[in-house]
């Protein structure tokens, strides 16, 4: 993508929000200037296929809002920046978009690693964190709103319906991060109660190009499911060298955190019939769906696979706008309140934003890979998260 680590959807001459270094609350943004969000995502180190993917929800978002009047007179910029998929880095990045840049609120990141290292910085400088990744639970402030799911929205239904389908032996393999070791944590505790079994568990450092020995272990263990929590590059690789072993004729994958972007980079035929359960897929049938894919495809192109993550980041970014007016002025503080306790339309359906915990109640789907994307098996209607706040 060109110039990817930093490109403003829509450019300027107007300047933004001011923010003191301290992070002492801005004032409110003066008629016709510019409201910027600054995007922390990852577009390269391993991860860039979800970055891409948010930017693809937050470009659209950005465009549909200033085309329809901006917020309260105000157009929308957002500015990217490339977080190499890093901890160190995302707050650097998001230190320079909140002092330089002067942002309203940040978008991103993707791994919660890098979350939790920006955590800190956003919370000094007052700025509000608009997370839109599926994640472990328990990240609850005042300054962070989470867009997507927390494990029991995508695992209560998830995994009974692989017992019931496929078998009651778990493998549990995944990223050596807070994210996979906390869903399986949460996949476990739903195993015992449904009567099933844990085969076995493993966790992988970043960057192993070779899975063979995981691959027999897992196959040797008799498992007929395998929970899969091993995002990009590497999950990518697994997958493909699984495939080669046979390793997924005997087992059904499903895998947390899936995105349509892996099915091209997997290779002709192969990752089919992976199961998930996900706020969103492109081939749904409903018209608020049909209509935002065709919205993503008009401005992006025919052949772009359109993710969760696509519609989790558009949907962050139209909150915001509803969040702004509803308070009636553009601020920090004035955005927050807005957001909390907040009920929005989704291309999926009514979303709520829970005044307390800051995460989202919203319609989910059981799907399974089929063919180059995903087809839903059950519409499961609107799930309440247990977002872990004390």
């Amino acid at each position: 993508m060109k110039n990817q680590t930093r490109r403003a959807f829509l450019a300027t001459a107007a300047t933004g929000l001011a923010v003191s270094a301290l992070g002492f609350p801005a004032p409110a943004v003066s008629a016709g200037k510019t409201i910027k969000i600054g995007a922390v995502q990852p577009f390269s180190g391993g991860l860039e296929l979800f970055g891409n993917q948010a930017k693809l929800g937050l470009d659209l978002a950005a465009k549909e809002i200033n085309d329809g009047g901006g917020i309260l007179g105000h157009n929308v910029e957002v500015i990217y920046e490339d977080n190499k998929t890093d901890p160190k880095t995302s707050v650097e990045r998001a230190t320079s978009l909140i002092r330089r840049d002067e942002v309203l609120a940040l978008s991103g990141p993707i791994t919660s690693n890098a979350r939790d290292a920006m955590t800190p910085t956003v919370k000094r400088m007052k700025t509000p964190l608009l997370y839109a990744t599926n994640y472990e639970a328990g990240a609850c402030d005042r300054y962070l709103f989470g867009f997507n799911t927390v494990p029991n929205q995508e695992l209560e239904k998830l995994l009974p319906a692989m017992q019931s389908r496929f078998g009651n032996s778990y493998y549990m393999f995944g990223a050596d991060y807070v994210w996979p070791q906390k869903m399986f944590e949460a996949a476990e505790a739903i195993v015992v109660g449904q009567g099933g079994t844990t085969a076995g568990k493993e966790f992988t450092p970043w960057g192993v190009k070779e899975f063979a020995p995981v691959i027999r272990r897992i196959k040797d263990s008799g498992a007929k499911v395998l929970v899969f929590a091993l995002p990009g590059a590497d999950g990518i690789t697994f997958v493909k060298q699984a495939e080669d072993f046979g390793l997924l004729k005997d087992v059904t994958v499903a895998f947390l955190g899936f995105a349509e972007t892996y099915l091209g980079a997997f290779g002709a035929g192969k990752g089919q019939n992976m199961w998930v359960t996900v706020p969103f897929v492109a081939s749904g049938e409903d018209a608020g769906v049909k209509d935002f894919v065709a919205r993503i495809r008009a401005m992006a192109g025919d052949d772009v696979p359109i993710s969760h993550y696509v519609m989790t980041h558009y949907n962050s970014l139209i909150a915001t706008k509803a969040a702004l007016e509803k308070s009636g002025k553009v601020d920090k503080e004035a955005l927050i309140d807005g957001l909390e306790g907040l009920d929005i339309e989704t291309p999926t359906g009514p979303l709520s934003i829970g005044a307390g915990d800051h995460h989202v109640t919203m319609n989910m789907f059981l799907a399974k890979t089929e063919g180059s994307g995903l087809q839903t098996v059950e519409a499961l209607g609107r799930l309440a998260p247990q977002a872990g706040c004390a």
